[in-house]
């Protein structure tokens, strides 16, 4: 069973369509068979309401608050700074790019502040950013869960001191709103006190759901209000893929359960640890690197663990593709194939006629990118290299908002699966540790 917005195929991973580069369907079903005790998990977890990410797709009470918050963010504004590192900006990019953002071809309509999603920590951008907005009219939402991480505190403190120092101190309160989970007993939350200090407008983060898996809740939806799509939508397009799980469909009925059984008979099998990520579209650039954390910081724990790559199709056939036939052959393809044939600008016969690319002519660039992308897929195959395939209709908030939930629930059965905690990431506090303690050595 797939979804209605997206068709997710697998023939082309197993031993009878591509030889001995595909898995036989015995060890499949083997997998399959692991896949349904972490399908009964979920069930459990959403009746008991112990994994509260799986109650978010049917949830509308928490959506009139971010939109108040977005409103006011929104209004005699000429610019829009939203900070936030990994899962506080990820998702929010992956929606955001439905627009255009991110893309050559992203413009600001015409009344609309400049927004700008400002992940990476580096000097240079940041002063270059704060030197080119007018301060006056510039406004900024932070993002961090547990409100202490320091990359997205930086960001805010800079910001605040750029506007003290421009004479605007008075008016701080007007310029920032926060979305940070509520302080706990013994725990305190220093962005939401720093915000509280200073009057900033604060949103509630789920404490329940972990900042990569957060998408779907405000921490993805309120960017995604901001940038004029229909959250919604997008929440009605993850529930078409969670609800086959919870009508108790059975695991070989279920894309993201294929997907995980896949994915680990694979790394099992065959020893591909790794797994190409390759979309044939601009706006999908985001959504494979919201992916690439989702999967690598969820399952890379204990030794395990598969390493995902995003690629971006027709460009990265002039860069990976070699290295994919002729190198060694430990991954697993993923491409995710648009209808584009008829899209695009046409090509005049006239301008074509008589060059050595006359074969162009009368074609669009969409005839061109759908004859790559099946070519690619194609080729792959016929070198009995296992491709699953991913074929989008119309990419639109249903569809992106199914594709997200896919692969949520694929990263939670797979790490349900491999027994581990899906949910942390405890390998990456050492490097913080140290960062604060150089950081310290540094002042004096």
């Amino acid at each position: 069973m797939t979804s209605p917005h997206y068709l997710q195929s697998i023939d082309t991973c197993f031993d009878a369509k591509i030889g001995a580069g595909g898995i036989s369907t015995a060890t499949f079903d083997a997998r399959l068979a692991e896949a349904e005790e972490a399908l009964v998990w979920l069930r459990e977890a959403y009746d008991k309401g112990s994994l509260p990410l799986l109650r978010v797709p049917e949830r509308r009470d928490d959506i009139p608050a971010l939109k108040d918050v977005a409103d006011g963010l929104m209004k005699d504004t000429s610019d829009l700074f939203l900070f936030g590192i990994g899962g506080s900006s990820l998702g929010a990019q992956a929606l955001a790019q439905l627009t255009g953002w991110g893309t050559p071809a992203h413009t600001v309509p015409e009344g609309s502040p400049r927004i700008h999603l400002v992940d990476n920590l580096d000097a240079g951008t940041m002063d270059a950013l704060l030197a080119n907005c007018d301060l006056r009219t510039t406004r900024f939402l932070v993002v961090s869960k547990s409100g202490g991480t320091v990359e997205p505190a930086m960001q805010m403190l800079a910001a605040m001191s750029a506007i003290e120092k421009a004479g605007g101190g008075k008016y701080m309160k007007h310029h920032f709103a926060v979305l940070t989970e509520p302080a706990k007993d013994g725990k305190p939350n220093a962005l939401r006190a720093l915000a509280e200090a200073n009057g900033f407008p604060a949103l509630e983060h789920d404490p329940g759901v972990g900042g990569r898996f957060a998408v779907l809740t405000n921490v993805g939806l309120t960017p995604a209000y901001l940038f004029g799509l229909d959250v919604e939508t997008i929440r009605e397009g993850a529930s078409s893929v969670l609800k086959p799980i919870l009508d108790g469909a059975a695991a070989g009925e279920v894309a993201p359960a294929q997907g995980a059984a896949l994915s680990l008979a694979f790394a099992e099998e065959k020893r591909a640890n790794m797994s190409v990520f390759l979309a044939y579209a601009d706006r999908m650039e985001r959504f494979l690197a919201w992916h690439v954390q989702l999967w690598a910081e969820s399952l890379g724990k204990q030794g395990k663990g598969t390493t995902p790559i995003r690629a971006l199709g027709p460009v990265d056939q002039h860069s990976q593709l070699q290295l994919w036939l002729g190198g060694p052959k430990d991954k697993l393809f993923n491409v995710f194939t648009m209808d584009t044939k008829g899209t695009g600008p046409a090509i005049a016969p006239e301008i074509a006629k008589g060059t050595a690319f006359e074969a162009l002519s009368g074609h669009t660039v969409g005839d061109l990118v759908d004859a790559e992308q099946r070519a690619t897929f194609d080729t792959l195959v016929n070198n009995g290299l296992p491709v699953r395939g991913f074929h989008v209709p119309v990419l639109d908030e249903r569809a992106l908002g199914a594709l997200l939930m896919h692969f949520m629930l694929e990263t939670m059965i797979a790490g349900h699966m491999m027994g581990i905690d899906t949910f942390d990431q405890p390998a990456v506090e050492e490097g913080k540790i140290l960062a604060r303690n150089y950081l310290a050595d540094g002042k004096g």
